[in-house]
């Protein structure tokens, strides 16, 4: 797993304030009823972020997350994939997740995707006109393969992904795509990550990567005191990227 139950997410550059924010409720087109967590920025930019967690699925550093993008004016919706299998919401370090992450499919998570989509384009979603997707770790290949998924997303952003498990999908991609290496990323190597970026290139797919050298896996961490340089500019680029792709 990426995020211990203490981990917490670094704060943006810029602060605002979330209007509303809580549980939810969202139906997959399945008909699967599944766990979100919603924040509403008190000042919208018109964007909206989807969060994609790491294999714990739904627990509180990505609700947190969602919170963190309202105060930079970017509603958000953060999601859990184990409706289908998991018999509790329980999320804690308790949850026995690989079970459930191994039982996941590209097409539920692609469509658990497009439930959190509509909301934030509904009008108790904030009525957003452009939506963007951000994930970690097992989240961060799902976040990439949404350009595939969803080619009309404005944008996907992973961080520490996997490229073996988005790079089949490569051909189909058509959002742009943002790529946060973790240089000392034990999971993936910078051949890995080099590759990955090739074959992007190759088949034109529009995309930025940034590789944060020396830092672990998960540096995106409030608690990781020594990589709050690269937190603060991770949150930078990710802004930055929005804004260009909204």
């Amino acid at each position: 797993m990426c995020y211990r139950d203490d981990a917490r997410p670094p704060l943006p550059p810029v602060s605002g304030g979330a209007a509303d924010q809580g549980d939810i409720d969202l139906t997959s087109s399945d008909g699967t009823k599944f766990a979100a967590y919603f924040a509403r920025a008190a000042k919208p930019t018109g964007a909206g972020m989807v969060v994609l967690p790491d294999v714990r699925g739904l627990h509180q550093f990505f609700k947190e997350l969602a919170q963190r993008f309202a105060e930079a004016g970017i509603d958000a919706v953060a999601i859990d994939y184990f409706a289908r299998t998991a018999e509790t919401s329980d999320r804690s370090d308790a949850f026995d997740y690989m079970p459930h992450v191994q039982r996941t499919t590209t097409e539920n998570i692609a469509a658990d995707v497009g439930a959190a989509i509509a909301h934030l384009k509904s009008m108790d979603g904030g009525a957003v006109k452009s939506v963007f997707t951000v994930g970690f770790c097992f989240g961060g290949s799902n976040s990439w393969n949404q350009s595939a998924m969803h080619p009309d997303l404005s944008g996907c952003i992973g961080f520490y992904g996997r490229p073996m498990r988005s790079e089949p999908l490569i051909p189909k991609m058509k959002a742009p795509l943002l790529v946060m290496v973790a240089g000392a990323d034990a999971a993936t190597t910078p051949e890995q990550s080099k590759e990955f970026e090739r074959a992007l290139t190759a088949a034109g797919v529009t995309h930025e990567e940034h590789v944060y050298e020396g830092a672990p896996h998960s540096f995106f961490d409030r608690s990781y005191e020594q990589w709050k340089d690269a937190c603060d500019d991770a949150w930078r680029r990710m802004l930055a990227f929005v804004t260009k792709h909204r």
